[in-house]
Order: structure tokens, then C-alpha cells, then sequence
């Protein structure tokens, strides 16, 4: 029986040695990187695109949705894949982490977003936040505005966004695919929009994120990740 036992764990460890070993040979000669997003279509579609856009490895860019909405979930969710792929591979763990959500009305943005500042090791996990919402990323492909999106009555501060990328794009819906596509030949003119935004917001006396964007940062990095 214990001779058994030993075959059987002999066997296991073998399996997950060249499971391992098919895992580095899938990866690229570049970093590995781990996308968590607070909605399980809109966001992880739109970065799919991004991967088979730029013919990115999938062993290098893994893409999650499956965390739920609140921000301190996405952040939890993505901490515990950071920590298990550290475990399952301790040689190739994931380079960074960048955690995916709006500010909206979430209750827990605030909490999220001092805790990504703090986490370790350094210069590995990053916030790829929007205020309202992932959609003013993608108004701005169309316009530069820098005036605060609020709530009123019962249409939210993420559904005003939504109402003015809709004057663009009539067709959108949340959980649209092909976004990436379709917007692409605008995306220069939407970097350039979320950077001008992003220094007017830290430069107003108030110092308000609403409007504001990161998700510019993450495609720079994904479109520079094999040079």
C-alpha cells in the first residue's frame, strides 16, 4: 500500500513538473501580467481585443471577471491569483497585477484604492481606475471634457457617462464586444484626451478625480510589452 501511495505521489509530482514545463514554454520572452475586472463582460471583452489586437500570448496576459463589482473584491480576487500562481509557479509568478474598476457609487473604492498603495512587493500591482466609469475611457475617444459627471435623482453618475457615449455610439450597450475594434483608429486621440484630463484634475484648486481615467496607462503597457 505505501508503495502504492509513493507511485501515486511520484506520478502527481512528475505531471505537475511538466505542466510547468508546457507553462514556460507557452510564455513569451516577456513579463506576465494578471488583469482583474470588476465586470465579468464590458471590461474583460474590451482587453481580450487588446491581446489579440497586439497577437499578445495568453500565457503571458491572464484576464479575470469573475470577482464581482465592489473594488475591495477585485482586489481581494486578484491578490489571492497573485499569491496562488506565485505558489503553483514559483519561477514564474506574475510580473504585475492590475486591479480594474470604476468609482461610481461603489462604497469600498476609496478602501481599495489605499490598499493597492501599500501592497508588496513594490512597483507590481496597479490601480486601473475610472471616475464614474470605465466608459468615460471610452467618450473620450470622441471628446476631451474635464466637467464632472454627477448623480441625479436616480440616474447615477456612471449611467450620465453612459447617456453621453450613447450621443456617439447609440449602438453601445454594457457587455458590448468588438469596442476595441471599433474605436480603435480614435485610440491615439483618446490617450492623448486622458492625459490632458488626468493633469487638469491634478491641477484644479480642488484637486478632483471626476472625470479621470488610468485605463491609458494599461494600454501603453500592453502595446509596448514585446519591444
Amino acid at each position: 500500500m505505501r508503495l502504492g501511495t509513493d507511485n501515486l505521489h511520484h506520478r502527481r509530482k512528475a505531471k505537475a513538473a511538466k505542466d510547468l514545463e508546457r507553462n514556460e514554454a507557452r510564455k513569451q520572452p516577456y513579463e506576465k501580467i494578471l488583469i482583474v475586472c470588476e465586470g465579468k463582460k464590458t471590461e474583460p471583452h474590451y482587453f481580450k481585443e487588446v491581446v489579440d489586437y497586439y497577437e499578445l500570448n495568453t500565457a503571458n496576459v491572464c484576464i479575470s471577471g469573475e470577482c464581482g463589482s465592489a473594488p475591495r473584491s477585485v482586489v481581494e480576487y486578484g491578490t489571492a491569483l497573485f499569491a496562488a500562481e506565485k505558489k503553483a509557479f514559483p519561477k514564474n509568478p506574475y510580473d504585475r497585477v492590475y486591479f480594474v474598476f470604476d468609482r461610481d457609487q461603489h462604497e469600498t473604492y476609496d478602501e481599495a484604492m489605499s490598499k493597492i498603495k501599500t501592497m508588496t512587493p513594490k512597483n507590481t500591482f496597479f490601480a486601473i481606475n475610472s471616475v464614474p466609469s470605465f466608459e468615460f475611457w471610452l467618450l473620450l475617444h470622441f471628446e476631451c471634457t474635464t466637467k464632472p459627471f454627477k448623480s441625479i435623482g436616480k440616474t447615477s453618475s456612471g449611467n450620465a457617462v453612459l447617456k453621453a457615449l450613447k450621443g456617439y455610439m447609440p449602438e453601445y450597450e454594457k457587455g458590448s464586444e468588438n469596442t476595441f475594434m471599433i474605436l480603435f483608429s480614435r485610440l491615439a486621440t483618446a490617450k492623448k484626451n486622458a492625459n490632458l484630463v488626468n493633469a487638469h484634475a491634478h491641477a484644479t484648486a480642488n484637486k478632483t478625480d471626476n472625470p479621470t481615467t488610468q485605463v491609458h496607462v494599461l494600454i501603453e503597457f500592453m502595446q509596448n510589452m514585446k519591444k
